[in-house]
């Protein structure tokens, strides 16, 4: 009888720990496989987003720059109120649409992107009473935040705090000073362009 046993065991298939490791050493591949492609969903995901956000702030800018523009200050009354009406239309449906990406920060980070933020408030806050020095302090800002050697002096303060941010936060900042810097070009524009009618009216100058 033991002897029965003793041959059935023998005759049993080899089960031995090296085949059970190639076998978890499979199916961790499949899972590690398996993750490596959501990852890249997940940053192609991140980067559509993104693209949406600055779409989406493209638009809205380009709306504000329409209802802002010279032009629009030019054309008879009624038109201009359908054409205000569009616009304001078109910017309210903008508005509804919400795209956010967050950025996971530790918390160097985190104080980095707080201070560069205040610095750039404080400075939109002066665009209505010095435009040009308003002006010059974003160019130094953004002289900052490239990498090509620009024409104009560094805020080496701002630039140290911008190396410290996350890298997407970085690039967020970028943008947004080059944003507020058309937006200003846009402002003087259009001033000088008002004042510029305003000396060529014949009413303004006393003549008929």
């Amino acid at each position: 009888m033991a002897q029965a046993k003793i041959q059935a065991k023998m005759s049993d298939p080899p089960c031995s720990k090296f085949s059970r490791t190639l076998s978890m050493a499979d199916r961790s591949g499949r899972l590690l496989e398996s993750l490596d492609q959501l990852e890249i969903r997940v940053e192609t995901l991140r980067e559509a987003a993104s693209a949406l956000e600055q779409e989406r702030d493209c638009i809205l800018e380009m709306i504000q720059s329409t209802l802002n523009s010279q032009e629009i200050h030019s054309i008879c009354s009624g038109e201009r109120e359908e054409l205000t009406l569009t616009a304001n239309r078109l910017l309210g449906r903008t508005l509804c649409v919400e795209v956010s990406v967050g950025t996971i920060r530790n918390s160097q980070q985190e104080e980095a992107l707080r201070k560069a933020t205040t610095i750039i408030d404080e400075i939109v806050k002066k665009l209505l009473g010095d435009m040009e020095g308003a002006r010059n302090q974003l160019l130094a800002l953004h002289a900052a935040c490239v990498t090509e050697a620009p024409p104009v002096p560094i805020d080496q303060k701002f630039q140290a705090l911008v190396i410290s941010c996350a890298l997407e936060d970085q690039k967020k900042i970028k943008q947004r000073l080059e944003t507020l810097m058309r937006n200003v070009q846009n402002a003087e524009k259009n001033i000088k362009i008002m004042d510029h009618q305003k000396l060529e009216d014949p009413k303004a100058n006393g003549t008929l």
